[in-house]
């Protein structure tokens, strides 16, 4: 994808990316002994500086104190016999008296918009000097993000790394993170404004340079705000000022823009608001998701907040999301923006459901940008789902668990670079933290391996001594969610690693980063030793059913239920339970987050509630316990008898026969999985398992039928018997159009509801071979919400007697 040169710098490779900017990495002087700069001053430049640039200087002064507990002293005069770093932005002499190392050339990283050169000046006879320069006040609030990210410290020491000569400057302009002040979220609705402005620092280090506040949306009241939305908005703007942050807001247009009362109600609202924010720069509306309003009524309100905008935000500009819309409608707001070319039009956003990047890069003309919206903070029901998820985490962990995925991003960041200007991510909270710096660095250098990056957010957030073994730990709770999760016992592993760094820092235990990666890894193990646990519980359960036509219905119905009772009785590993609740107990403490709704107020089951469902059953006991009630209610032994056999039998049909769950990673061997990561790293060809969300989270369904697919590229038997006969069963939801290779299946059993059967008798001449091939004609339910479209969750192939 890209084009490199290479020019030698003191020592350093320069890598221009094929973007139009460039890296300088580590020179190969690093080897030497890393440099002591306990006794350092900051040595800034007198007079006015930009923003950035003064605050740059607290931000190194206080976050190495955080760290080391060193308090390194800020002076505009050259110190005798001391280190220094030398801090400075732009063309204009210091006045130190020293000559500052610059070269010339615009297109050198280091003099790029954003830019900085950290470079290493050290003689064996002079104390060394680390200076930090600047394109420009961000370059110098970025350059000191990168030296804390180097740097390798520990309690009441500061050492760096000797002959660093690295230059940089970002390759997507737009670099930011949504963190709205709402109920919704599962953490910041908890802060307050010193909170934010050091998580915002925090983003800084790794390149960010916008964030995305949600001024409006979400009006529930919440009993973690400590500081009124008005406030907030105002304060957010404020900060974003200090660090020289662009200021966006998601203002989405969720009422019948016809109704002239709530629009003039809005346009007040968002008055209001620019007159008292000092900082904004882009206001964000996106067409859906929420919102419902046609486009020719969405264009004039965004020129109407544009005219209210201008007075107090000349340079701000309105952007729109194409998100839910259908193609007459994404067609007519192109043929808008080519008819009237607005220039308070900052472009589009593409978002989940909108069209491609590329597709609306190659449509919207040169002049408007257009960024990405991607969702981050989501696991399941989202954009980018983990493919191929174990149903297990899907039950327990959810939709919004803490959730690192720096090998999966760095393929979708990667293959969108090329067509937009960059990113405001989509987040409700800091459990996708890892996630934020990931696409941060990732925005500034598309070339950065997703390790070291990880590398230096554990050197940055827990220190050096335990940065290499905490990035692979990081990188090891995303290989948890490969494959099936009984087969894992890389999840062990990874559990072991965290608990030898456990021991190894336990000054970390206050630090949120660190309790949410302990929290992860004990998750995760806790998880599968319940599935074994419970999954053996349920077959000795079934082996119980057995027996029902010597022992009765309900004696084998009570042993069945003893069995799977012990689950509650006799729980496996206790210990690392309590250790689970103990450290989510801690996260509310140290950073509010919310991991379940009695015990911390969060906004809701789905929004990161993770202790709630920490023992949602792991097999079909819930189900089992109803379904042991409706059996015995039958007035016939025999009938009872008769379904006690086929609940045992459910997931083994017996010799010739064969059963799928085609959305379970581990119960689906005959299930043709189409499309690679690496090909489509965005899931646009890729079918993946579907989870449905019922009973908030608690529903008591088989577990089998709360995972889908719609559809599967195939089903493949082989080496079937060719005089046998066969019938296929189904389970799912809605309409079908099964054909047997290649031929449409007549069925003989229709039901559509969930749980009900549709069965399909299997011609013989299609047996003649040995092989079977079963797929699905998709169907034209467009029309319907995506709830009610038809789905298949369990396939049969039935040996008849």
């Amino acid at each position: 994808m890209n084009t490199h040169t290479r020019n030698v710098i003191h020592g350093a490779w320069c890598i221009p990316f094929g973007l139009a900017t460039a890296l300088v990495v580590t020179s190969a002087a690093t080897a030497a002994a890393p440099l002591d700069l306990a006794g350092a001053t900051v040595v800034v430049r007198s007079g006015e500086r930009p923003a950035a640039e003064a605050t740059a200087a607290r931000v190194l002064v206080e976050e190495v104190e955080r760290r080391t507990g060193l308090r390194w002293p800020i002076a505009t005069q050259w110190p005798e016999g001391a280190p220094v770093i030398a801090l400075n932005s732009g063309p204009t002499d210091p006045g130190w008296g020293r000559t500052v190392p610059r070269r010339e050339g615009a297109e050198l990283p280091e003099n790029r918009p954003e830019g900085f050169r950290l470079r290493v000046a050290a003689q064996a006879s002079q104390p060394p000097i680390v200076w930090i320069t600047g394109a420009d006040g961000r370059g110098a609030l970025f350059g000191v993000g990168q030296f804390l990210r180097q740097l390798e410290w520990v309690r009441g020491q500061a050492r760096f790394p000797a002959g660093l000569d690295l230059a940089s400057a970002p390759v997507q302009r737009i670099r930011g993170h949504q963190l709205g002040y709402r109920h919704r979220a599962n953490s910041w609705d908890g802060w307050d404004q010193g909170q934010f402005e050091q998580y915002i620092r925090e983003l800084t280090f790794f390149g960010a340079n916008s964030i995305e506040n949600i001024p409006f949306e979400d009006t529930r009241p919440s009993p973690h705000l400590r500081v009124p939305r008005e406030v907030m908005n105002r304060a957010l703007s404020e900060i974003c000022v200090r660090y020289d942050v662009d200021y966006w807001i998601w203002v989405p247009a969720d009422f019948d823009l016809q109704d002239e009362a709530l629009r003039a109600a809005a346009l007040d609202r968002h008055a209001a608001l620019f007159r008292d924010c000092p900082r904004l720069n882009g206001v964000f509306v996106p067409g859906g998701d929420p919102g419902h309003n046609e486009p020719e009524l969405v264009m004039p309100y965004l020129r109407e907040l544009a005219q209210l905008l201008a007075p107090h935000h000349p340079q701000a500009k309105v952007w729109l999301s194409l998100q839910g819309f259908n193609s007459r409608r994404v067609d007519y707001v192109h043929d808008w923006i080519r008819e009237h070319t607005p220039a308070w039009f900052g472009g589009l956003v593409a978002g989940p459901s909108s069209p491609s990047i590329p597709q609306t890069r190659a449509r919207l003309p040169r002049q408007y940008g257009l960024r990405d919206y991607p969702d981050i903070t989501h696991t399941v029901r989202c954009q980018y789902p983990v493919p191929w998820w174990d149903p297990a985490y899907n039950f327990t962990l959810g939709r919004e668990p803490c959730n690192p995925r720096p090998a999966f991003y760095k393929r979708v960041q990667n293959w969108l670079v090329p067509h937009d200007d960059g990113f405001i991510t989509y987040s409700d909270g800091v459990h996708d933290d890892v996630n934020k710096a990931i696409w941060s660095g990732l925005g500034w250098d598309p070339e950065a391996s997703p390790r070291s990056l990880l590398v230096e957010y554990a050197r940055c957030f827990f220190g050096s001594p335990v940065a290499e073994l905490a990035a692979d730990g990081i990188l090891a709770l995303e290989r948890n969610w490969e494959g099936p999760l009984a087969g894992n016992g890389g999840v062990d592993a990874t559990l072991a690693l965290w608990q030898q760094l456990e021991g190894q820092a336990p000054e970390l235990a206050g630090d949120w980063r660190w309790q949410l990666c302990l929290m992860r890894a004990y998750y995760d193990a806790y998880t599968r030793h319940r599935l074994l646990y419970e999954s053996a519980l349920e077959q000795e359960a079934n082996r119980a059913l057995a027996r029902a036509p010597a022992r009765g219905a309900g004696a084998a119905i009570e042993a069945a239920l003893a069995v799977l009772n012990r689950a509650v009785a006799d729980p496996v590993k206790p210990a690392w339970r309590a250790r689970i609740e103990s450290l989510c107990q801690a996260l509310f403490e140290s950073v509010q987050l919310q991991t379940s709704v009695p015990k911390h107020q969060a906004s809701g089951a789905e929004r990161g509630a993770i202790l709630d469902f920490v023992d949602y059953p792991l097999n079909n006991r819930w189900w089992l316990e109803d379904e042991f009630q409706r059996i015995r209610a039958l007035p016939d032994e025999a009938e009872r008898a008769r379904a006690l056999e086929a609940i045992r039998r459910w997931e083994h049909p017996g010799p010739g026969s064969f059963y799928d769950e085609v959305g379970h990673v581990g119960k689906s061997p005959r299930v043709l999985r189409n499309g690679a990561s690496n090909l489509d790293p965005l899931l646009e060809r890729t079918v993946v398992p579907g989870f449905w969300w019922w009973q908030e989270g608690l529903s008591r369904t088989r577990l089998s039928w709360q995972t889908s697919m719609d559809w599967p590229a195939a089903l493949v038997y082989e080496h079937l018997e060719p005089t046998a006969r066969y019938r296929v069963r189904l389970t799912g939801y809605g309409e079908v159009k099964l054909r047997l290779n290649g031929e449409l299946a007549s069925p003989t059993v229709y039901g559509k509801e969930i749980g009900q059967f549709k069965e399909f008798p299997v011609p013989s001449h299609l047996l003649e071979g040995g092989t079977l091939r079963l797929t699905f004609d998709p169907l034209a339910e467009s029309h319907l919400n995506w709830r009610q479209q038809s789905r298949v969750s369990e396939v049969w192939l039935i040996k008849e007697d």
